[in-house]
């Protein structure tokens, strides 16, 4: 019988073990998110990790900004909140409008990168240093610990159908847990065998039901990080009804990769914190 990965459940268990963490300082850590636009789903998003930081006792900012503004003045707000004490985390919500993100969050002190994506802490991800890891990938890992349950790796094999930004870290993480991975495309001749003969499955499109049952492998984990609304409700890119005869573990949309990603987000910070303060 499939097992349905929680991921609700798991982060909720880490953001109360990070909560007691927090009461225990002598002052609290704290995030500011740079939003810029109307898009609805990174409002959504944003509220979401607004909410788990007022959880957990992170003092929590939020910078609105309209979508046309200047990747200067967002430079420039990065710059204030780098030299702020009270901030030990910094999130630009992407994707931007029209700005470069790479310009943006390469302006983030890299020990403030809570999202783990500014380039020199990528570097230090696969140089094997130590470095705040994007938040989604350390989600995924969790789950993927849970799914395993402390089976043995050797041998496993991830497929990940995703583009190489999100996949460059996941690799890295993948491989210091001895799992191996290759990234593959929709539109790869090899594509279905990839599907076919991974153990473990990480897809991140954004393509309702593009997998289902009959492309598996018997027993595979699952880890769905695609996200899109069809008919008013959130649908992943796995087609759960198809794969539930087939696979050995699944992590659901919503409630799987979602949640964890915020609980990830806060042990960054915590993290962070830890390491500014004396």
């Amino acid at each position: 019988m499939m097992t349905i990965l929680d991921g609700k459940a798991l982060a909720q268990t880490i953001r109360t073990k990070i909560k007691d963490r927090i009461t225990a300082l002598a002052s609290k850590p704290g995030l500011a998110i740079l939003l810029v636009g109307e898009d609805p789903a990174s409002h959504i998003y944003v509220n979401l990790k607004q909410k788990a930081c007022e959880e957990v006792g992170i003092h929590f900012e939020k910078h609105l900004y309209a979508q046309d503004v200047s990747e200067e003045e967002l430079i420039s707000k990065i710059q204030e909140l780098n030299s702020n004490p009270d901030i030990h985390g910094i999130l630009v919500q992407i994707p931007l409008p029209n700005q470069n993100a790479d310009h943006v969050i390469e302006a983030i002190d890299p020990v403030k990168d809570v999202d783990g994506f500014h380039p020199r802490n990528l570097e230090a991800l696969r140089e094997g240093k130590p470095s705040l890891a994007p938040a989604v990938a350390l989600g995924i890992l969790k789950l993927i610990d849970k799914a395993l349950d402390g089976k043995n790796r050797a041998g496993l094999h991830t497929t990940i159908v995703s583009s190489d930004f999100f996949a460059d870290p996941l690799q890295i993480l993948l491989r210091e847990q001895q799992i191996s991975s290759d990234v593959v495309r929709p539109t790869n001749p090899s594509f279905q065998q990839k599907i076919a003969e991974a153990d473990i499955l990480i897809i991140a499109l954004g393509r309702p039901n593009l997998i289902h049952g009959s492309m598996i492998k018997t027993g595979a984990i699952l880890i769905d990080v695609g996200t899109t609304k069809v008919h008013g409700r959130l649908v992943g890119d796995i087609e759960r009804a198809t794969v539930e005869p087939v696979a050995g573990a699944l992590s659901p949309v919503p409630g799987g990769v979602g949640p964890m990603t915020v609980a990830m987000l806060l042990l960054n910070v915590l993290n962070a914190y830890g390491k500014q303060k004396p």
